[in-house]
């Protein structure tokens, strides 16, 4: 009889090791597609300030244009 219990004991602690690493590998597995989809996000973040600024310059550009414009016009006045 303590042979059998000390053989089930043995199955479960085996059993309950590899439960735990598959949990443990599906975390880690989750973790990196997290880290992946992080840096994804932050590249797009990147160029989305990049192309920001570059509209901001293009937008300050055509305000410069816009006043000189408004200023032949006063002139003709």
């Amino acid at each position: 009889m303590t042979g059998a219990v000390i053989a089930i004991a043995i199955v479960l602690i085996v059993i309950g090791g590899i439960t735990a690493s598959v949990v443990a590998y599906f975390r880690l597995q989750r973790h990196r597609a997290d880290a992946v989809a992080m840096a994804e996000y932050r590249r797009l973040a990147e160029e989305a300030v990049a192309n920001q600024e570059v509209l901001q310059g293009q937008l300050s550009e055509l305000h410069d244009r816009i006043k000189s414009v408004e200023s032949l016009l006063r002139s003709v006045d």
